[in-house]
């Protein structure tokens, strides 16, 4: 798309300051992938009743710690300059916002994926953890439906087009995997007046595991200045 600026990496991968310090960015985002990591170790693995009260203990008092502190505001002009005004290169990842629970590095409750741009596809490889299990040794099933919805809406970043999820339909085909990498890939189908038309599929050991279908509506771009 003309006009459109270069990409640059997530500002959580930024690198820390002079003093050795991380950067705001890079400490949350750790902070975050500790917390992921702790969920799934905690869903994942017994326990004795003394080492889940030092964790309920540790967990509540940093809690405490982080409510005494003031509320956090989404950089809406980050945003949208993210999603509609930067050039995603073939093979460059592709970023939106921090926060999001299906790709955000900030989010403590989130899955962390990444996704790529391979061509006109937006492509992620795919590794759940135990506290997404729904079934045992299955992925749950909306956990599934929210990788596709993300996945699919980054189509809109790489044709810098805003617009939302007017209908997404799933079939689940087979068991997606606990503890299994997959690949799910998302493809612009075509455009009808203000619709958008868009498919994916998610593959695990070379079997379609669950496919995807979305009808996305555009709407105006918003003004640069937020």
């Amino acid at each position: 798309m003309s006009g459109r600026t270069e990409a640059r990496p997530a500002r959580s991968g930024g690198s820390g300051g002079d003093d050795g310090v991380p950067d705001a960015g890079k400490a949350r985002a750790r902070a975050a992938a500790a917390l992921r990591r702790l969920g799934h170790a905690l869903m994942g693995h017994e326990a004795d009743p003394a080492l889940l009260e030092r964790v309920a203990r540790a967990a509540e008092g940093v809690a405490a710690d982080l409510e005494a502190g003031p509320a956090r505001q989404r950089d809406v002009v980050e945003l949208k300059r993210r999603m509609f005004e930067v050039a995603v290169p073939d093979g460059a990842r592709v970023v939106h916002f921090d926060e999001c629970f299906v790709s955000g590095p900030w989010n403590p409750l989130g899955i962390a994926i990444e996704v790529h741009r391979e061509g006109d596809e937006a492509v992620a490889v795919v590794e759940l953890g135990p506290a997404f299990e729904g079934a045992p040794g299955r992925s749950h099933g909306g956990i599934v439906a929210a990788i596709f919805d993300d996945v699919l809406g980054y189509l809109l970043t790489l044709y810098g087009v805003p617009a939302f999820t007017g209908e997404l339909v799933i079939r689940y085909l087979a068991p997606t995997p606990i503890g299994q990498p997959f690949t799910v890939r998302a493809r612009l189908l075509g455009r009808d007046g203000r619709k958008l038309y868009a498919a994916g599929e998610a593959v695990a050991d070379a079997v379609p595991v669950a496919s995807a279908t979305a009808t996305f509506v555009t709407i105006e771009r918003p003004p640069r200045d937020g």
